[in-house]
């Protein structure tokens, strides 16, 4: 059997399907697992212990020839199954000329009419994604949770051994949508507010760097590390594993810590966890607002700017009530 399964949104979109991974190899161990990303992500996967391909799809590239190339390669294989966890028009159409046998998707997807099943996706009522996700295959395996998960390999923790001989916590400070990013001020308050037993580390792409910049230059005398475009996807997780814990907004890191089991914290400023793309690992805490704040929340992505000019749902976050997960 020969399954591809598609999910081309963002790097945390992408952790959140492996839940769908995992669970066809546990029911089919022979099959054939393919996987189509957006360039970018493809590293999530590098090592991956029972992907056979990882396809990718370069978004920045012009768009008619790289579908076409993209669906060549995709018919050329004879999928089975063509498994679509995206809900927008191109991971659509890919699906709709895939010539699969059976093209599974969300009913959202303006191209689930050419899927053979199609199933409700809702936003809002408390599910988390990784359950939307596993209800599309839930018929032919069973309606069980099965937890994201990421393979760093030996190297990756190697390379990761010099970060770990003392206690440490790592903080992703940053995010694409600004109204999802916890405000500098408020990450350098907390810092200096830590016990300086633990050695900390700042997580994030090449472009967060002058960010973390930022916060080690407000943080004197504090054990910071600016590790911000140093590491791969595969090295974070596997430092975020052996972490204390994990600092985290609402974004992909929060996601890489749910793959890995790791202890995260996760800081709600605009979004809110009902939304369903929560914390899941085993040690996991939500710090928010406790002001109750009619904009809140504002949307279901976050924005550029504050739409009400105060960001309240951010700044009003207690400094405390992060400190006081590290005695939890």
């Amino acid at each position: 059997m020969k399954i591809l399964i598609i999910q081309t949104a963002f790097i945390g979109d992408v952790i959140l399907a492996t839940p769908v991974l995992e669970k066809l190899h546990q029911y089919f161990p022979d099959a054939q697992l393919d996987i189509l990303v957006r360039k970018g992500t493809e590293t999530l996967f590098t090592g991956h212990p029972f992907l056979h391909k990882v396809l990718v799809f370069d978004k920045k590239a012009p768009k008619v020839p790289t579908l076409s190339a993209i669906i060549s390669e995709i018919r050329e294989q004879n999928y089975d199954k063509v498994i679509n966890l995206h809900r927008f028009g191109s991971s659509g159409f890919i699906t709709m000329l895939s010539g699969a046998k059976e093209k599974i998707g969300f009913d959202k997807n303006p191209f689930s009419f050419a899927y053979t099943t199609k199933v409700k996706h809702v936003i809002g009522n408390g599910k988390h994604e990784v359950d939307r996700n596993l209800e599309l295959i839930a018929s032919f395996t069973d309606d069980k949770k099965t937890q994201p998960k990421l393979y760093p390999s030996p190297i990756d923790y190697e390379s990761m051994a010099q970060y770990k001989a003392s206690p440490y916590i790592c903080i992703a400070p940053s995010s694409i949508w600004f109204t999802k990013q916890f405000p500098a001020t408020k990450w350098i308050e907390f810092i200096n507010a830590l016990n300086n037993k633990y050695q900390v580390y700042l997580l994030g792409a090449a472009s967060d760097n002058t960010l973390c910049q930022q916060i080690i230059e407000a943080t004197n005398g504090k054990q910071v590390t600016n590790l911000s475009g140093k590491l791969s996807f595969l090295q974070s997780a596997a430092l975020m594993q052996g972490a204390v814990m994990n600092y985290v907004n609402d974004s992909a890191p929060m996601h890489i810590a749910s793959a890995m089991n790791a202890p995260v914290t996760a800081v709600y400023c605009s979004t809110v966890p009902s939304f369903g793309f929560g914390p899941l690992s085993q040690k996991s805490f939500i710090v928010e607002t406790e002001e109750k704040l009619t904009c809140r929340p504002c949307g279901l992505h976050g924005h550029k700017v504050c739409p009400q000019g105060h960001f309240k749902c951010a700044t009003t976050i207690k400094t405390e009530s992060l400190v006081k997960v590290l005695e939890s």
